[in-house]
């Protein structure tokens, strides 16, 4: 049924985009999915970071940030200080090293309780879906496009597609929330 397409292409944005939310989410270690959020002006155009930079991290705690233009090396500085990360970037003329430090158990659970609230509105948007189908099921059989039988199948359906994604989204604040608490 195009309705359950439709549905399921948008639950998966949805995963996708708690995905990306989780991992600008720092936890202890460094991830350069961290600085996926950075832009920088570049050329009269704001350019995320990863398209101007090669970002690694050699070490744990380290995340190394080469541009590919040593001209805009003060520009992404300057973004990385006016971001919610935290982190203070040090430059040495060619690349800006970022220091992840140990997170104190406070910010931790702050940090989780952040990373609790994004799942929260997952799982908002994923029920916000499966309103809207039924919605539309409902429509499609009071104009008599399907029977009430099918009615009730399709309902089911959806509901199986809502359980499947919450669950989804579920796993991965239980993945986010052990790699918070590791030491």
């Amino acid at each position: 049924m195009e309705i359950h397409k439709a549905v399921e292409e948008k639950m998966k944005k949805t995963i996708a985009v708690i995905q990306d939310e989780f991992n600008s989410v720092r936890a202890g270690r460094a991830n350069p999915a961290m600085l996926d959020r950075i832009t920088i002006e570049y050329y009269g155009a704001v350019t995320p970071l990863k398209q101007i930079a090669t970002v690694a991290a050699p070490e744990p705690r380290l995340i190394t940030i080469q541009p590919f233009d040593p001209s805009v090396l003060t520009d992404i500085e300057k973004a990385i200080q006016k971001s919610d990360l935290g982190i203070n970037p040090s430059n040495d003329g060619k690349v800006i090293r970022l220091a992840i430090p140990q997170l104190t158990e406070e910010r931790r659970k702050d940090l989780t309780k952040i990373v609790k609230g994004k799942a929260e509105d997952g799982r908002v948007a994923i029920r916000n879906e499966r309103r809207n189908a039924n919605d539309a099921l409902k429509k499609m059989e009071k104009s008599g496009e399907i029977t009430e039988d099918d009615l009730k199948q399709a309902q089911e359906t959806v509901q199986k597609m809502t359980d499947k994604y919450i669950e989804n989204i579920d796993e991965l604040l239980a993945l986010k929330e052990k790699e918070m608490m590791e030491v």
